[in-house]
C-alpha cells in the first residue's frame, strides 16, 4: 500500500470493511496513537466529500453496556455500569 497520502490510504482501507484502531495500525504500519489522531481528519474529509465515517461504538464485554454517542475514537477504560475494564474497541468503516 504505497499510493496516496496516509489519510487517503486510511480512507481506502476503511472502505474495504470494518476496522478497529489496532487493525488499522497494523495494516498501515503506524502507531495506534497516530491512527487516532488521523481519524478526526479523515472524518472531516469524508464529510466534505459526501461520505461518512460510521463508528460501531465500544461495548462492555462483561455486562453488555454500549457506549452510544461517545465522541472519542479511543476505547473507554472502564464500564460506568459494572466497573469492569473488559471493553471491546470501537470499529470504523466508510459508508
Amino acid at each position: 500500500m504505497t499510493t496516496g497520502t496516509l489519510r487517503q490510504q486510511m480512507m481506502t482501507v476503511l472502505r474495504e470493511g470494518e476496522w478497529d484502531v489496532r487493525g488499522l495500525s497494523q495494516r498501515l504500519g503506524i502507531a495506534e496513537k497516530d491512527v487516532i489522531a488521523h481519524l478526526a481528519h479523515v472524518q472531516r474529509s469524508l464529510a466534505a466529500g459526501g461520505a461518512r465515517l460510521v463508528i460501531r461504538p465500544p461495548y462492555c464485554r462483561a455486562c453488555g453496556f454500549v457506549f452510544e454517542g461517545r465522541g472519542r475514537f479511543t476505547r473507554p477504560g472502564r464500564c460506568p455500569q459494572c466497573r469492569q475494564t473488559r471493553i471491546a474497541p470501537p470499529f470504523f468503516q466508510v459508508m
